[in-house]
């Protein structure tokens, strides 16, 4: 009994610590026929700003998990408002991840202030396919949903299946693509940065990432924003492959600890409005 209550007690302890830096979680419905959710995580101690999430799944299906409400405790320390997106799947028709990915930038800013956060300082984040949406969003949208700020986990760029993951690909434009060079053109989104409006970004992939190859991904949209003169920075960890997300050192990532830091000192450094 003794034995129990101590252990009763451990973990009573931790989900309380664990949830000192949320002061509300709650799920609010981001698309009329219900299919796409935004988790909502707002802090307790809040800075103004905000991330919405794009978890990836080469847009078939989605890792909610590492790449999304995983992620929840750490943005929220720093008092940051984060909100998982849960995007319907495109089957061929762009516009549905799209419009969910719009709605969710549209909700956030236009609760800013309920929520507390500056609606000129809201980010997106995204993972494998969800950074070919969260990139979609950054240079395609129009100014009202177009993000501060881009946080890019080897992300999908290219709609090109023969230098890109091809099942992301053939999941977002469908059959078009093997007839419309144009649009494979349009919806890589290292040929769609335009200078002074697509927002600063940071990159952050492994060199021996087989799933999405980082050269003519990640580098490629570093190198286009570059040349476009905007903010841009890129971190490459040697190993670990693709997919990593939030999972540390025991779960396959031995850098997870460098990431965390390297992801915080450039959230720090960006101006505040």
């Amino acid at each position: 009994m003794k034995k129990t209550m101590i252990f009763f007690l451990l973990m009573l302890t931790a989900i309380t610590a664990s949830a000192q830096s949320t002061a509300r979680k709650f799920v609010l419905k981001n698309s009329s026929d219900g299919l796409s959710e935004l988790t909502c995580y707002l802090p307790k101690n809040p800075s103004g700003r905000a991330v919405v999430d794009c978890p990836g799944g080469g847009y078939s299906h989605l890792a909610m998990d590492h790449e999304g409400h995983q992620w929840a405790e750490y943005f929220n320390k720093q008092g940051i408002a984060f909100f998982v997106l849960k995007y319907r799947m495109p089957n061929g028709n762009r516009n549905v991840p799209l419009s969910d990915a719009y709605q969710a930038m549209r909700t956030v800013r236009d609760s800013s202030a309920v929520w507390k956060i500056n609606k000129e300082d809201v980010g997106i984040m995204g993972f494998s396919a969800g950074g070919h949406l969260a990139s979609s969003v950054s240079t395609h949208a129009e100014a009202a949903v177009r993000p501060d700020f881009s946080i890019l986990f080897y992300p999908v760029i290219s709609m090109d299946e023969r230098i890109s993951h091809k099942g992301s690909c053939v999941n977002f434009l469908g059959e078009e693509r093997n007839t419309n060079k144009k649009l494979v053109e349009e919806w890589s989104n290292d040929k769609a940065v335009r200078p002074n409006l697509t927002p600063r970004a940071i990159i952050l992939m492994s060199f021996d990432d087989k799933v999405v190859p980082p050269v003519t991904n990640g580098v490629a949209y570093y190198s286009a924003m570059s040349k476009a003169g905007n903010e841009c920075t890129m971190h490459i960890y040697p190993t670990a492959g693709h997919g990593w997300g939030f999972r540390d050192a025991a779960h396959g990532f031995p850098y997870h600890d460098q990431m965390l830091n390297d992801l915080t000192c450039w959230l720090n450094r960006l101006p505040s409005k």
